[in-house]
């Protein structure tokens, strides 16, 4: 079925770009014949543009997995509220992209931190070429802005760490013995229903050989919630063990060993100026407003064509 829907989008876009073609060639036609047409041709050919860009990009996706949904972990670093709250604005940040490119967002665990932000969130992202596009953003990000925490109002630096893993369904075996892992339950804290909070709903579950962990509390059954849980365990050990045949996950690895000073992989300044530097790939954006609302197209083009050329070289 999956197949089938990837076929189906292929000639649905490749429908969409004959079409809109066609549109632009009757668009000069009208020109050639004096009609001011001038705002019709540049409205379509941007749109055309933008969808040329999405095809571009997904031919760069050719992972195993690249088309898979994603799951997404975002923790702050250290510093209490400034990386809770930098934490937060990531997460704003992600759930804007996947609007934007629609796609569907789960809330899976939400930790809030004491004052703002997050201690900790893992929210599943659902649609095709979901985890391929969002491994751009694994690794350390560094966020540099006047504090709204300091009355001093002095320049804060604060740091985050993404990581993503593809979801992984029944058509992929993960063997996880009984004795391996530990089960915690524990009363819901995040944004929920009304009767989220009243009973020890929410999931942990730690797999003790790897000390990765997994939860949820997004459900009012407990069941659903270790069920979800048990899920997101899979995929994230799935991910493990692709991680230690790859050669290339050791720069992931690298950039995952500390939230801090010297191994960011992307820097948001937003103060004594404004610009977005990629440290991988030298992309730098200055509309720096347009990125934090989702705008993250121009740095998933530039690691993808990155990611291509190693693996190439």
């Amino acid at each position: 079925m999956r197949e089938k829907k990837r076929l189906e989008d292929m000639l649905a876009t490749e429908a969409d770009l004959n079409r809109r073609s066609d549109d632009i060639s009757a668009y000069f036609d009208l020109a050639r014949e004096g009609e001011n047409v001038n705002a019709d041709l540049r409205r379509e050919i941007d749109t055309l543009r933008q969808l040329v860009d999405r095809i571009e990009t997904e031919t760069l996706l050719s992972g195993e997995n690249d088309a898979r949904n994603a799951i997404v972990t975002i923790h702050p670093g250290a510093g209490g509220t400034e990386s809770q709250d930098w934490a937060d604005m990531l997460l704003r940040m992600y759930l804007r992209w996947a609007e934007r490119e629609g796609f569907q967002t789960v809330m899976y665990d939400y930790q809030p931190g004491e004052e703002a932000g997050v201690k900790s969130v893992t929210f599943a992202v659902n649609g095709e070429y979901a985890f391929g596009l969002l491994t751009s953003e694994i690794g350390v990000h560094r966020l540099v802005r006047i504090s709204p925490f300091d009355q001093a109002k002095r320049r804060h630096t604060s740091f985050a760490s993404v990581f993503v893993s593809p979801e992984i369904d029944d058509s992929i075996e993960v063997v996880i013995k009984p004795e391996d892992i530990r089960i915690d339950t524990y009363r819901s804290s995040g944004k929920g229903g009304q009767h989220v909070n009243t009973t020890d709903s929410a999931v942990r579950i730690t797999h003790i050989p790897t000390g990765i962990v997994a939860g949820c509390q997004n459900e009012r059954s407990q069941h659903k919630n270790k069920e979800r849980a048990m899920k997101m365990l899979r995929s994230k050990l799935y991910e493990h063990e692709l991680e230690k045949k790859r050669e290339v996950t050791k720069k992931i690895e690298d950039s995952k060993l500390d939230i801090d000073f010297g191994s960011q992989i992307r820097s948001y300044v937003l103060q004594p100026y404004r610009l977005i530097k990629d440290h991988r790939t030298k992309m730098e954006v200055g509309d720096v407003d347009r990125v934090i609302d989702g705008d993250l197209q121009p740095f998933i083009r530039a690691y993808l064509q990155m990611r291509r050329g190693e693996k190439q070289g």
